[in-house]
């Protein structure tokens, strides 16, 4: 079975990027299986709904405009995503989750597990560091996210 996990986010504007800081933190802390693919997807969008396409089994991580407070992460699985139970992206200039799904939905290619782990941010200011709230939620998003592998049967080992 081929997992995605598949970091979102716009590195220039703080929190925004922390799907894209996730998988760099994963890169840098963990060893993967062949069959786990870590992917930055940045603000691509539609551009890379093909790496959604080729998984088995998608992990999504972005940020999540939703009531709460900073640092707080929700899941949602592809029924919410689909029915439109998801938070509003908080991206104006990209395309949003929902929309990448409904498009590999339309040409039959949608992956039946997807689940996204959404953080509410800090902040969206310009620079290219996650606020305190979110560096410090980092490493726990990607403790459940390496937690979730194993449970699915992949070795993922801690870097030395």
């Amino acid at each position: 079975m081929r997992t995605l996990i598949f970091g979102a986010g716009n590195l220039i504007l703080t929190d925004e990027g922390f799907g894209v800081h996730c998988i760099n933190h994963l890169e840098e802390n963990y060893v993967f299986p062949p069959e786990v693919e870590l992917y930055d997807g940045g603000t691509l969008g539609i551009m890379v709904t093909h790496k959604i396409e080729e998984a088995d089994r998608v992990i999504l991580v972005d940020t999540v405009e939703t009531a709460g407070n900073p640092g707080e992460v929700f899941r949602f699985e592809k029924e919410d995503i689909m029915l439109n139970r998801l938070p509003v992206k908080l991206s104006p200039h990209q395309i949003g989750i929902q929309e990448m799904l409904f498009i590999s939905e339309m040409r039959g290619a949608c992956p039946d597990r997807i689940s996204l782990l959404g953080v509410i941010p800090s902040s969206l200011d310009p620079g290219s560091d996650l606020s305190p709230v979110l560096s410090e939620c980092l490493p726990r998003v990607a403790g459940l996210i390496v937690d979730e592998l194993r449970s699915l049967g992949h070795e993922v080992h801690a870097r030395n």
